[in-house]
């Protein structure tokens, strides 16, 4: 395929895919979805590969679902399958890593031959179980476990596999109605592929596919080919839940390939903060390439030279069936931790340690007439500070995960936001500063204690600043004023109680001394004090 038409064929792929999320989140029935942006899209062809990904949802989505497009394949071969199929799972094992995110698979029919396959992941807004926390001691705690299934099969639904649905969540018609928007995503994404593949008198995907993930995996293997030969260490202490974790990496350049390995890490908790492999591969994959080829198209290219490895029953390769609810509050940290291994090799690319994972909060019990709530909304601390630029304040990384406005969420929860601000002074101090966390203070409308739980961390170990940078400010959680013991167990608090969190500062990035004259004049008119 001469270059032209490829770029016009990328292109229209990538307006694909686009269209495909854009349907899915415009059809959702939660904030999850819809402001947040808790999710992930892409086509894929008959063999399971990847080619393209629409430009919204997190590294943790998109990434374990190329991994779990696999399994659905395993399962359900392509010649098994018809038209009006549709599939589903959200084991952890298999998918992106907890119950709470669902994953449905479409196959794409062209007469009677099945030419692609159009996959999406999203967090439901309940799954059963637990409240999404860390507290339980074994998956089977955490919410229904939905096996690879068909969800519809030739067009009809499973009535069964629904009916269990209904019976096992706690807001049956969201959860039914986010998987529907799911479906309706792959619809619209299938007709417009078939559009595409007539127009440009395409039988099959995969002569494309190969075009496109071959350029990708060169472009990968060169950018790799030119680090310096070597092996590059580093190690990040994450708050645990009821002890300190530590992630340990060991990232080695051989040739065209890179060897990522975690071994020296800690062994899998007793509660829900444990990762399994598809998740530290999702986050690993991302951590490498922003770093080493950030232009190339993120494909099934993209994974190919790496060799990620973690010991089995280790807290980033835990085993079945281990609590993994939280795995987020882990997973987060693995870009940091590469960035940390990779800074000795390519420093000016790499950004500070920043709050790494996303705080989720979630509340559960009755509203104001007793009808039963559960709603969950997502925050984020300052990411670490760059090479040539401040850190960002408030900004998701890795995750990328929308803040949920706070009209969206008084709208739809019997939560009030009595305070929404950023954390003056919280970046740490540098050449360039690291970005700002914020606080939130919050109440909830009801006449009975609710059920409160706060995925946090960096509340005990800041974020480290790079090249003699500052570290960012520790995030908090005070309930009425005072510090719980832990705050990530889940709380039954009264009503009227005011819940305040304070996310961490991310890491400075260089010595302050070297700080722009400009740059300090600015921090003292905006009253910026850096933290101790």
């Amino acid at each position: 395929m001469d270059p032209v038409t490829l770029e016009i064929c990328w292109n229209r792929l990538i307006g694909v895919v686009n269209e495909q999320a854009a349907t899915l989140q415009r059809t959702s029935f939660t904030s999850i979805v819809r402001e947040a942006g808790d999710l992930s899209a892409g086509v894929f062809d008959r063999r399971g590969y990847m080619v393209a990904q629409a430009v919204t949802g997190t590294p943790g989505h998109i990434n374990s679902m190329a991994l779990a497009v696999t399994h659905f394949l395993a399962a359900h071969p392509p010649e098994t399958l018809q038209p009006g199929d549709v599939l589903i799972t959200n084991d952890p094992w298999k998918t992106s890593g907890h119950l709470n995110d669902v994953t449905i698979c479409s196959p794409i029919f062209r007469g009677d031959e099945c030419v692609a396959f159009f996959a999406s992941t999203c967090h439901t807004a309940d799954i059963g179980g637990h409240v999404l926390s860390a507290e339980a001691r074994e998956v089977y705690e955490e919410g229904l476990h939905i096996p690879i299934m068909k969800l519809y099969e030739g067009g009809r639904p499973n009535e069964s596999l629904i009916a269990i649905i209904r019976a096992n969540v706690r807001l049956p018609d969201m959860v039914l109605g986010d998987f529907h928007a799911q479906m309706a995503g792959g619809a619209v994404g299938g007709q417009r592929l078939l559009e595409f593949m007539e127009e440009f008198g395409l039988g099959r995907l995969e002569g494309l596919a190969d075009e496109i993930i071959g350029r990708t995996e060169r472009a990968m293997r060169d950018a790799i080919r030119a680090l310096a030969p070597g092996a590059y260490e580093y190690a990040i202490t994450s708050d645990g839940f009821d002890e300190p974790v530590t992630i340990r990496v060991r990232c080695e350049v051989r040739g065209d390939e890179l060897a990522i390995d975690y071994a020296g890490s800690s062994m899998a908790s007793r509660r829900g903060v444990n990762v399994v492999m598809n998740y530290t591969e999702a986050y690993t994959t991302y951590g490498v390439k922003v770093i080493v080829s950030p232009d190339v198209p993120n494909n099934e290219g993209a994974f190919r030279p790496l060799r990620i490895t973690a010991p089995e029953g280790s807290i980033l390769n835990a085993k079945h069936p281990a609590p993994v609810a939280a795995r987020h509050v882990i997973g987060h940290f693995l870009p940091h931790v590469v960035a940390g291994a990779l800074a000795q090799a390519l420093p000016g690319r790499v950004m500070a340690e920043g709050s790494a994972n996303i705080w989720g909060i979630q509340v559960s019990g009755r509203d104001l007439s007793g009808s039963p709530f559960t709603h969950i909304f997502f925050s984020s601390g300052g990411t670490g500070a760059r090479a040539t630029k401040d850190g960002l304040s408030a900004t998701a990384f890795p995750s990328g995960v929308l803040g949920t406005p706070v009209e969206v969420i008084e709208s739809l929860s019997p939560l009030v936001v009595e305070r929404k601000c950023l954390r003056e002074g919280s970046g740490g101090a540098g050449k360039y500063r690291g970005g700002l966390g914020q606080t939130i203070a919050f109440r909830v409308r009801t006449r009975e204690p609710f059920v409160c739980s706060i995925l946090c961390d960096r509340t005990t170990t800041p974020a480290r600043g790079f090249f003699d940078g500052g570290p960012g400010a520790l995030g908090e959680v005070r309930v009425d004023g005072q510090r719980p013991p832990n705050p990530k167990a889940e709380q039954v608090l009264p009503p009227g109680t005011l819940v305040e969190v304070n996310l961490p500062g991310g890491g400075g990035y260089g010595q302050p001394a070297d700080r722009d004259p400009e740059l300090v004049a600015a921090d003292r008119l905006e009253g910026y004090v850096s933290p101790s």
